[in-house]
């Protein structure tokens, strides 16, 4: 499995408490968030097991998820739910940078 799918599992795992406290005050936001960033993964391992143009699809995909989680993580703090530091949107960047170089 490609390193990214680890960098990724990672950051789901750091973000399990995040969601938590996102879930307190914004369920939907919170299912919206866990539903992205499985997605992310799911797509990186559907990817290994595709050729061609159907895995540079499944990076796309994983990458326009990574992008939401992110997304989702910065509204969330926009909100006032969470302070979303610097760690996890760093590392979502980075994850994000990887899957744009394997989508193309």
């Amino acid at each position: 499995m490609l390193r990214v799918y680890g960098e990724v599992l990672e950051v789901v795992g750091m973000l399990r408490t995040v969601l938590v406290e996102i879930e307190r005050r914004d369920s939907d936001l919170a299912r919206q968030m866990r539903r992205s960033a499985a997605s992310v993964a799911l797509n990186i391992a559907e990817a290994n097991g595709s050729r061609g143009g159907n895995r540079r699809l499944r990076f796309s995909s994983a990458l326009g998820s990574m992008r939401e989680t992110l997304a989702g993580l910065q509204v969330a703090g926009a909100f006032g739910y969470v302070d979303i530091g610097r760690e996890i949107p760093d590392r979502i960047d980075r994850i994000c940078a990887a899957l744009y170089s394997l989508a193309r």
